[in-house]
């Protein structure tokens, strides 16, 4: 694979499974709205795919010698990947209850993850095994700590009180 398209498909992936999950795990423990949860979903794959599609493609720009194919190769290949990839966490949303929805995108993120790091891992000749349990320990301190930022917002929404719901009512 030529590194412009390895440095997006991997990027991409990685950014979609993270970023998705942390918005996701937030989002159902601030809100417990599927409907909000979806709309993060699709804000992730349209926004964030767009944002680090250009940075990546800025990054690209400033090393030394890159080509514009390389340039816009691995552009493409970061925001589709981040695109198609964060979608994939609607179906569960749409399919499943959200809390099972939410420990099924937990399952499929970490799967994605663990099989691009074995991946990388063995490209680069080094031990998988150190590689994927980095990996797997960077996503999980994202997941619990975007829960408990969640919950903490949800509890001062609500005056201290898990699950009271303070919004004011309009009719």
């Amino acid at each position: 694979m030529k590194e412009w398209l390895r440095s997006g498909v991997s990027f991409g992936l990685t950014s979609a499974v993270i970023t998705t999950l942390g918005l996701m795990v937030g989002l159902h423990s601030g809100t417990g709205s599927k409907l909000v949860v979806l709309e993060g979903i699709i804000t992730i794959a349209i926004a964030d795919a767009f944002s680090d599609a250009l940075g990546m493609h800025i990054s690209k720009e400033a090393e030394p010698g890159a080509t514009q194919r390389q340039v816009w190769g691995a552009t493409f290949s970061t925001l589709f990947t981040k695109a198609i990839f964060a979608l994939t966490f609607v179906i569960p949303v749409v399919l499943l209850p959200l809390g099972t929805a939410i420990v099924a995108s937990i399952i499929w993120g970490l799967f994605i993850l663990t099989l691009l790091s074995y991946a990388i891992a063995k490209s680069n000749n080094v031990s998988p095994w150190n590689t994927v349990v980095e990996h797997l320990a960077i996503a999980l301190v994202v997941i619990v700590l975007t829960h408990w930022i969640g919950d903490g917002l949800e509890k001062l929404n609500n005056g201290g009180e898990p699950g009271k719901d303070n919004t004011e009512q309009t009719t």
